[in-house]
């Protein structure tokens, strides 16, 4: 990539491009954006976006457009402001802000081209609201059962949405920030009423820490879009958050690694929509969080990276007729808080990532 970056996002448009917006890069959140093509395997600067974010959304609509949403700014402020990109003329335009500051949420596109985002770092973590790109506009639908950050949202078969995990904000209280230590490789924690947030590299090499001492949730719910109501569902059998969710092509979603009162997880789960449960599945060879899960065109699932005290370099595949996991090549750089795209012709692009405290700008293809 031109710029080293973690913590952004990356999307697949309609023209078979990837789109990758903002992160975080040196000493500070990023509004570059930058595309590749996979015919040439070109990285190309596009325009910036107006603000500056990392941890924030990317959805591409159902017109082409990619609408982003929240996340953090240079001042680590949390934000509510949205805008969208055309791919078309490479330009980005504020569009209406969110009704609250979040990152570190979710956002899924719905049947009906709608976006619904969820949760995230704010002290209203509960709520919720639909964002209409024919009008423009937010509009708050009802809020979730529990509170919640840094969980998975996936959209069913049947249209619903699935969140799961996760975990909750207590308090609007200012963070207090400890240190990440690149000797021990600890992460220290020390924030008022638990409450959480992402990290940021600092120019000592050192994170600021503004994760909670909270239990990942084991709970999840349903969101039904015609109705605008959350329901209660089965709870996963573990409590997990910086995990990944995955829709396999049986509607049954995966659920894969996080953390849990800062125990590190290789255990997995699916949740069947037809009944509600949760049911253990095959574990991952190694415990992983903040790790990227793609769906396959032959309908494996492909776990990359994560942390696991030192960021992890390997890769593994689950095979959903068997619940088996197998494990396959290993990237050439470690990453954490990388991206991963599933690309039109059948390939893995995962770029960029923090390692050992370095930002990179590296890419790669599985």
């Amino acid at each position: 990539m031109t710029n080293i970056r973690y913590g952004h996002t990356s999307s697949v448009l309609k023209n078979g491009k990837v789109l990758v917006t903002g992160g975080y890069g040196i000493n500070t959140s990023l509004n570059s954006t930058e595309l590749y093509d996979p015919s040439n395997g070109i990285w190309k600067t596009s325009s910036s976006m107006r603000n500056a974010r990392v941890w924030h959304t990317e959805s591409v609509l159902e017109d082409g457009t990619v609408l982003i949403t929240g996340g953090i700014n240079y001042n680590n402020s949390y934000l509510n402001t949205a805008e969208l990109y055309d791919p078309i003329g490479g330009t980005w335009a504020m569009t209406a802000n969110m009704n609250n500051r979040r990152c570190l949420h979710t956002a899924s596109i719905l049947f009906d081209g709608n976006v619904l985002v969820c949760g995230g770092i704010n002290i209203y973590s509960n709520r919720a609201e639909i964002y209409d790109p024919l009008l423009r506009i937010w509009t708050v639908t009802s809020n979730m059962s529990d509170a919640r950050e840094y969980h998975t949202a996936s959209v069913l078969l049947d249209g619903k949405v699935l969140v799961a995990g996760g975990r909750g904000v207590y308090s609007s209280t200012p963070q207090i920030y400890q240190y990440y230590s690149p000797v021990a490789r600890l992460i220290g924690v020390d924030t008022p009423n638990n409450q959480p947030a992402p990290n940021l590299l600092n120019s000592d090499g050192t994170v600021s820490s503004l994760y909670s001492n909270g239990i990942g949730q084991n709970s999840s719910e349903l969101y039904d879009p015609s109705t605008g109501i959350w329901t209660l569902t089965g709870s996963m059998n573990t409590g997990r958050y910086a995990h990944s969710a995955s829709v396999l092509a049986s509607g049954k979603v995966l659920i894969t690694g996080g953390i849990y009162n800062d125990t590190l997880l290789n255990s997995a789960e699916l949740y069947d929509p037809s009944t509600g449960i949760w049911t253990p599945t095959g574990r991952m060879y190694y415990e992983r969080y903040d790790h990227k899960a793609s769906v396959l065109q032959n309908g494996k699932v492909l776990v990359t990276g994560g942390g696991f005290g030192k960021n992890l370099y390997t890769a593994e595949l689950y095979d959903p007729r068997t619940e088996k996991w197998t494990p396959t090549g290993n990237m050439n750089s470690a990453r954490i808080w990388h991206s991963a795209s599933v690309l039109n012709n059948g390939r893995v692009l995962v770029a960029g990532s923090s390692n050992d405290n370095i930002i990179h700008n590296t890419a790669e293809l599985y």
